[in-house]
């Protein structure tokens, strides 16, 4: 039998760029009260069509946060459907008034991904029993159609809605490559292991957050972007404290900034640029 692949699949969807932006306060008070009037309402069309999406295929919608501490004071999630059209986002907010007072404090660029670790290992292990070469183009047609398969199967979950939860908890993250320990160095049977343990933390928070995971190799710094959403905050910190504890990431993860926003509809955005948050 041939050597097998150490790559484990994945199947991809929705383009995601998250933007953060520090707010021009000062600036943004000596405007008088008619030409706040006129730039909210502006930015809060805009936000409303951005959050309804796509009536059909894709949703394809965006959502803002009110950003919590000192890394900015807004954040703006936008799920698309490639990277242009995610460029076309940046491109039409930037026409904005609003945009005048928005100063870019931090972004992240990334893919939903959803990695295929039980399926890897099945689908590399028959391919081989076939007499299958890793790399010829029948390997590769087997691959393809599990890929299909799968991406039909999860195309929900690929292509999701943004939930209307009150609170995002948004963080980037790596697995080390250190000299002491080497996630990609590790044999397959060992990662799907540690990953199968790591994801049955999560599904005992599944009924009180959403986990959206983003792979981020070659589009930004870090490797994955993790957007938790959840009505009571809490849960943030009692799901990834627990998950220290778990091997994955007590030994292998790295972590980026964390970023905690609460929940901004565009039908209070206008109250928000006035210095009021109402939560809905």
């Amino acid at each position: 039998m041939p050597d097998l692949p150490s790559v484990p699949l994945t199947v991809e969807g929705s383009c995601v760029l998250h933007q953060m932006f520090h707010f021009d306060w000062s600036a943004w008070k000596s405007l008088p009260a008619e030409e706040q009037q006129a730039i909210a309402k502006e930015a809060a069309d805009l936000l409303a069509r951005w959050e309804q999406g796509s009536a059909t295929g894709h949703p394809n919608q965006s959502a803002a946060f009110s950003l919590l501490g000192h890394k900015g004071d807004l954040m703006l999630i936008h799920f698309r459907d490639s990277f242009a059209d995610l460029n076309r986002i940046e491109l039409e907010l930037s026409q904005t008034r609003l945009s005048h007072y928005l100063k870019i404090s931090h972004s992240y660029l990334s893919m939903v991904e959803m990695g295929l670790y039980e399926s890897s290992a099945k689908t590399y292990a028959s391919l081989a029993e076939k007499g299958l070469t890793p790399g010829t183009p029948e390997w590769n047609a087997g691959v393809r159609e599990v890929l299909d398969r799968q991406a039909n199967a999860l195309a929900p979950r690929l292509y999701p809605e943004i939930p209307k939860a009150k609170h995002l908890c948004f963080y980037p993250m790596d697995r080390k490559r250190g000299e002491q320990v080497n996630w990609y160095t590790e044999p397959m049977a060992d990662r799907q292991h540690m990953m199968h343990e790591h994801g049955m933390i999560g599904r005992r928070y599944a009924d009180s957050v959403r986990q959206v995971i983003t792979g981020s190799i070659g589009y930004d710094d870090w490797e994955w972007g993790v957007d938790l959403f959840a009505d009571d905050a809490l849960v943030f910190k009692k799901l990834i404290y627990e998950m220290r504890f778990d091997r994955v990431s007590a030994v292998y993860a790295s972590f980026g900034q964390f970023f905690l926003g609460v929940r901004l509809p565009s039908g209070n955005l206008s109250s928000w640029l006035q210095g009021q948050l109402i939560e809905s």
